[in-house]
């Protein structure tokens, strides 16, 4: 589990960065990132193949939109993705939804949270 969080964190901040170069965009960026990590994790352990799917997966967070997200809320929202993911894998088929659902919910979360805290300040 903390190789998956640490992953995920790994994943979701350098793809959230390197998106923000108007050569790549979030797509090309998440792309490489998977593919390098991909090649790293081989040559490293040898449960390359479900850490590379973490990686894939987180990131999807990292895809999120700057003007919305920063380091600090994709860093949270990598460790939600990460939690997520341990969990809801074994209760979904396939990696394909578990992926999208844990990156979507950890964003949502995230988003929900800023939203409340900002309605509760501003209400005092």
């Amino acid at each position: 589990m903390i190789s998956s969080i640490i992953i995920s964190i790994i994943a979701g901040i350098s793809t959230f960065q390197l998106s923000q170069l108007k050569a790549f965009g979030i797509i090309r960026s998440s792309a490489l990132l998977s593919l390098i990590a991909y090649g790293i994790l081989y040559l490293l352990t040898p449960n390359y193949e479900l850490l590379s799917i973490v990686f894939f997966g987180a990131s999807f967070v990292g895809m999120s939109c700057s003007s919305r997200m920063h380091n600090i809320t994709v860093t949270i929202s990598s460790i939600i993705f990460a939690i997520f993911f341990h969990y809801l894998v074994p209760l979904l088929k396939g990696y394909g939804g578990a992926l999208g659902l844990s990156a979507f919910l950890s964003v949502a979360i995230i988003q929900l949270f800023l939203h409340l805290s900002g309605k509760l300040a501003t209400s005092r």
